[in-house]
């Protein structure tokens, strides 16, 4: 099999790239691989969880960028990684690792996951995913609630803090590395339409070079 065609999805929170990722696998098959940048926070166990629901996990330093580098270039050369699992709700690592597996197309998935050029020069294509901040919001509130079990005054204390001032900082600059543009998310049936075709032609290619 050829090396695995790496895309890249990013976007701010709740813009809807679970979205897009769906109807990518639905499309492409099953033969995907999604590696979430969510995985990869670093572990805090030194800190206290007083200590750690003060962490701002929407800057590039809460991430264990160079374990995620290192674990996407073995996926790209067919090894096997181990991912980290990461517990939401008391914000640690866990002892759990989750087995993945290469496969022909590796999805990487996260908020600023365009923001280390390590880690974009290893993908083949960059996809960004633009939803207006009001959508954002409302679907990271269900989300955290849901999921999470978070309570709204601490959703919105913490967007208001960190998570809005992070992506103007950090996330929407990033858009300008974006291969393609997929306004509205998972809603867009034209970008979703273009993107496959374009998997699907990069994996020909993939496939004629490994025979020749």
């Amino acid at each position: 099999m050829p090396n695995p065609v790496i895309i890249g999805i990013s976007g701010g929170t709740g813009s809807g790239k679970t979205t897009i990722t769906e109807a990518i696998e639905k499309e492409i098959g099953d033969e995907i691989t999604l590696i979430p940048q969510d995985a990869y926070y670093k572990s805090f166990s030194h800190l206290s969880l007083e200590e750690r629901h003060k962490i701002n996990f929407d800057h590039p330093d809460s991430f264990d960028t160079e374990l995620l580098i290192k674990h996407m270039k073995l996926l790209k050369d067919m090894i096997p990684v181990y991912m980290p699992c990461f517990d939401y709700t008391i914000h640690l690592r866990t002892t759990k690792t989750i087995l993945k597996k290469p496969t022909k197309i590796i999805i990487l998935e996260g908020i600023l996951i365009f923001e280390n050029k390590k880690l974009r020069d290893l993908m083949d294509i960059k996809i960004f995913v633009d939803t207006d901040a009001d959508i954002r919001i409302l679907r990271r509130i269900s989300r955290d609630m849901k999921e999470r079990g978070r309570s709204l005054d601490s959703i919105i204390h913490q967007y208001q803090d960190s998570v809005r001032p992070m992506h103007i900082k950090f996330v929407e600059p990033s858009k300008r590395f974006a291969d393609v543009i997929i306004p509205e998310g998972g809603y867009n049936k034209v970008g979703i339409d273009m993107i496959v075709a374009k998997i699907k032609s990069i994996l020909e290619i993939k496939t004629r070079r490994d025979k020749q």
